[in-house]
């Protein structure tokens, strides 16, 4: 399990899942936590189990969506999670203490989303689909206005997912990632992630969706000490991570959880 220092200072209980110490046999080795991709249920129950156990939450207050590339956030106070299981959604916050919120990525970037002082939880799935239509900033600002939150007040861990130098890309993302950057703040991103478009000589572009997403939590209002990349390539470390553009049909998920204080 990985974790972010920024948000371990600040005391929030929370975890991005790699894939060692699970139970699951090939392909999905070891620690796989969909329940969609054809694992053994009994294998991916335990693996569950296992990962609320190391970060701290009861696996029965885990709260998970059928996610679907898009830009609906769920709140998901007051709801029961084998309902919330079943709708489509990307996001999902939580102000109820113990409760855990958490997505599914094999190279989505996953955000996780607390403020320190308050009861807040958020957890964003956001492939290069969903970045580029704002699951990001719909999400931060639906935070602002629905829990009498500040941006400043914000900590944001965003998790391993695919990375340049693996995210070879086509002239459609190429265009789509250069007009979702938003102009007041991506020359921060810039210096942070690295150009969002990368165009190797000889080779087709690559894209960095952590250049994306960095520039749209600035353009949100989130301070910059407050976001913290933990770093990992999902695609290249095949040892660490499940990778579905690696791995196609034989990939397992990683998960993301952040449990609300």
């Amino acid at each position: 399990m990985i974790t972010s220092r920024l948000l371990a200072s600040h005391g929030i209980r929370h975890g991005f899942s790699t894939r060692e110490g699970g139970v699951s046999a090939p392909p999905f080795d070891t620690m796989n936590l969909a329940r969609n991709v054809g694992d053994d249920p009994t294998a991916v129950a335990e693996n569950h189990a296992r990962l609320a156990r190391a970060i701290g939450y009861d696996v029965e207050r885990l709260f998970e969506a059928s996610q679907v590339h898009g830009v609906r956030l769920i709140e998901v106070d007051g709801r029961e999670a084998a309902d919330v299981r079943r709708e489509e959604a990307d996001a999902l916050v939580t102000t109820s203490a113990g409760r855990a919120v958490g997505v599914r990525t094999a190279d989505c970037v996953p955000l996780l989303v607390g403020d320190p002082s308050r009861r807040i939880a958020c957890a964003i799935h956001a492939g290069w689909r969903g970045a580029v239509e704002g699951i990001v900033p719909r999400a931060i600002a639906s935070l602002l206005a629905h829990h009498g939150v500040g941006a400043e007040s914000l900590v944001v861990a965003i998790g391993p997912h695919i990375r340049v130098a693996s995210f070879e890309v086509g002239d459609e993302v190429v265009d789509a990632i250069t007009k979702a950057m938003p102009r007041g703040s991506a020359s921060a991103a810039v210096v942070r992630g690295g150009p969002p478009i990368v165009e190797p000589p000889g080779a087709r572009p690559h894209a960095s969706l952590a250049t994306l997403v960095i520039a749209q939590l600035l353009d949100a209002g989130i301070r910059d000490a407050h976001i913290d990349d933990v770093g990992g390539d999902t695609c290249s470390e095949a040892a660490r991570f499940h990778s579905h553009r690696r791995d196609a049909a034989r990939s397992g998920r990683q998960l993301s959880v952040i449990v609300a204080g």
